[in-house]
């Protein structure tokens, strides 16, 4: 018999041998069955020629756009659904991270007036910089840069202690690499970082070395949030939808929507519109219907905007194009890369439908701490499965004389006495004593332990040692590492100041929260 042959795609398939046995297509999984005569489906993109019936009108589901050709018996063919063609697994190995961690922190001042931002602490025992660490590792990414700026001192030395990837014993193969701002020759090497995307440019060459020419794709991650994601479901989204660049966003309601980007996306996710705080009139264009982020009615009414999260990731030679060729000019991401990339580039939007939230000034900072000892939290830092990651101490255990502990996170390495935590993060090496009361309060702890002897010497010299001493009431307040606190202080901001300066006195107001500075001494008998 007469073997035949059919064109699937550009693909040619012998679908008969001459025994009236069936064969299969292995493109597009349609069969036939009958003798070697019965001819195959000629798929078309656009017309075909002896067009006698159209699939949408057969035996649904078909091959789109195909027909029957008139020398065929309908009754021949057996129509399968088309399966779905998938991606190949993103090898995290093809990933580098970038974390910007350059930035002033003036909305985070004074926490940091003597540290950079990311090493800001949280949590009781963690840096803001272990949370996109964490991310990273949990998500098998081992290529990470951190790009550093102002007062980096402590970061750097945190990073050092707590993330050695290069000797293979910690977290297996990979590195971490601490890019400092710094100046070299020429008119244009003489500029400290003017901007998130002016800092990634300065280092470009960096990205473009031999040793990181199987990067494929590079995330751009902030360091002031607080949430937990896995960075390759972000990226498989990235190269599913053939994007150059891809946002991850939030859905946003009225009240925050004006601190962030916002976008508006077609159907598949495209960003069509990006803009970056809008006010006023341009804030109110900006609303979408979120039900297109899976959102129900209800929450869609709550949240009429998609919020960026300042998470990025790029196709590697889309990102270097951007820096050196087509927007040399520009500094942000949100505020310029982004915008000018959404008319030229595929942009997509990547929904993350979790926990999140920019701690990136006093009282966003200081209300995801205190969440923290909700219950349920919202966040939690504990997860077996993926945990968050933060330099090991090795403190002994906290020891709790007869106090009265509410809804509170005590860190290792504490000593309470007779005291009341209610609503409160106590952190490392904290001291509290007899008679204290801490409520609605953040404490980071101290650097290193004074100790009794040191103590009852600088008692016996009225002087104040490091930690809360008895009968002190604390609330609504924020006490930096190594802060001095004397007997008897009130710390309640009663008169409900919002603003002030006294560095003197050792402590600021930033929206009606009392913040203590670090190493600040507070005399007996304060009133605050």
């Amino acid at each position: 018999m007469e073997s035949t042959r059919a064109t699937l795609g550009g693909i040619l398939t012998k679908v008969g041998d001459g025994t009236g046995r069936s064969r299969r297509s292995g493109f597009w999984g349609e069969s036939t069955r009958g003798s070697g005569k019965t001819r195959f489906l000629t798929v078309q993109s656009i017309k075909t020629s002896r067009t006698s019936k159209n699939l949408r009108n057969s035996k649904p589901p078909g091959v789109p756009r195909a027909v029957l050709t008139s020398d065929i018996n309908e009754d021949s063919v057996a129509y399968q659904r088309v399966p779905t063609f998938e991606t190949p697994e993103v090898n995290p190995k093809s990933v580098a991270s970038i974390i910007l961690g350059g930035g002033a922190g003036t909305r985070l001042f004074p926490l940091t007036g003597r540290r950079a931002k990311p090493a800001v602490p949280i949590g009781g025992c963690y840096r803001l910089i272990d949370i996109p660490m964490s991310n990273c590792i949990n998500s098998g990414i081992r290529k990470i840069f951190i790009l550093t700026q102002f007062n980096s001192f402590s970061l750097n030395r945190h990073l050092s202690r707590t993330y050695s990837f290069g000797n293979g014993m910690n977290f297996g193969d990979g590195f971490v690499e601490v890019l400092a701002a710094t100046q070299t020759p020429g008119e244009a090497g003489k500029k400290w970082f003017q901007g998130t995307a002016d800092a990634v440019r300065q280092f470009i060459w960096v990205f473009e070395d031999a040793k990181n020419k199987n990067v494929e794709h590079i995330l751009i991650l902030s360091g002031d949030h607080l949430y937990r994601m896995d960075y390759m479901d972000f990226v498989q989204r990235h190269v599913d939808t053939n994007a150059d660049i891809t946002v991850s966003c939030v859905p946003m309601d009225d009240s925050r929507a004006s601190d962030y980007g916002l976008m508006k996306i077609d159907k598949t996710g495209r960003i069509v519109q990006f803009a970056e705080k809008p006010k006023g009139s341009d804030l109110k264009a900006m609303r979408v219907d979120t039900t297109l982020l899976g959102l129900s009615p209800q929450e869609a009414e709550k949240h009429p905007y998609i919020a960026s999260m300042g998470v990025y990731v790029f196709r590697t030679e889309t990102l270097l194009q951007l820096l050196r060729w087509k927007c040399s000019s520009f500094n942000d991401f949100g505020s310029e890369i982004i915008p000018s990339a959404v008319s030229e580039h595929n942009v997509q939007a990547y929904l993350f439908n979790d926990y999140w939230e920019d701690i990136g000034t006093i009282k966003s900072f200081f209300d995801a701490n205190l969440a923290l000892t909700e219950q349920p939290p919202k966040f939690e830092f504990y997860d077996p499965k993926t945990p968050f990651f933060t330099s090991p101490r090795f403190l002994p255990p906290t020891k709790v004389e007869k106090c009265k502990i509410v809804d509170a996170i005590i860190s290792h390495g504490c000593f309470l006495r007779d005291c009341s935590v209610q609503h409160s993060i106590v952190g490392v090496r904290s001291r509290l004593e007899s008679g204290v009361e801490l409520q609605d309060t953040m404490m980071m702890g101290a650097d290193y332990y004074q100790t009794e002897s040191e103590i009852a010497s600088l008692l016996a010299e009225g002087k104040v040692p490091i930690g809360v001493g008895e009968n002190t009431k604390i609330r609504n307040c924020i006490i930096d590492k190594n802060a001095k606190i004397g007997k008897n202080v009130i710390i309640a901001n009663t008169d409900g100041v919002q603003e002030a300066d006294r560095a003197k006195e050792g402590f600021y107001i930033r929206s009606g929260i009392t913040i203590t500075l670090k190493n600040a001494t507070i005399k007996d008998g304060t009133v605050i």
